[in-house]
């Protein structure tokens, strides 16, 4: 009778061992299942946000091609130097009054981001017009959040134009990129 207890008991340990290594082996594999499918989760989060930086990429690599400067036209208007600034002949072509080396007459820049790029000695058409963009970004990151939405690529360009005083380009440029919306 003593080992039929004995039996009875080594089955019943037995069982109840089976049964607890069959609840941790589930819970053990649920929670790789789940990691798997969270790194495949994740993995197809990147492959989208990776196809969205290709396709920000590709699209500034297309607005760079079209902000490049456009080969200048002769102008008529004016029998003075191209570096030679006459008031009149912008004010004609850009339709109000310009004042020689403002650089709010570029799109895109104000009274707050001019103030900016005076701080950095950048206070004339000349000087805007040899400053990378790169370095027209880091002038207006120094501004805090708010500058940082601006996109300088064509400042420098813009800049160019009015320096060399291709006034009736510049008004056609802004003109076709208002706002920077092309």
């Amino acid at each position: 009778m003593e080992t039929d207890t004995f039996d009875i008991l080594f089955w019943i340990v037995l069982a109840i061992v089976a049964i607890t290594i069959g609840i941790i082996g589930y819970l053990l594999g649920k929670r790789n299942s789940t990691t798997t499918v969270d790194h495949t989760s994740l993995l197809k989060t990147l492959e989208i946000e990776n196809a969205k930086l290709r396709s920000d990429l590709e699209a500034c690599q297309k607005r760079a091609d079209a902000t490049k400067m456009p080969k200048p036209k002769p102008s008529s208007t004016s029998t003075k130097s191209s570096l030679s600034f006459d008031a009149q002949v912008a004010k004609a072509a850009m339709g109000k009054k310009v004042v020689k080396d403002d650089l709010k007459i570029v799109e895109g820049i104000g009274p707050k981001i001019q103030e900016l790029f005076h701080n950095f000695d950048i206070k004339t058409w000349k000087a805007l017009s040899e400053t990378s963009a790169n370095k027209c970004q880091e002038i207006l990151n120094s501004g805090g959040k708010r500058y940082r939405i601006h996109d300088p690529a064509s400042w420098p360009m813009q800049a160019k134009m009015a320096h060399e005083g291709h006034w009736e380009q510049l008004h056609e440029w802004q003109e076709k990129h208002r706002a920077g919306k092309f």
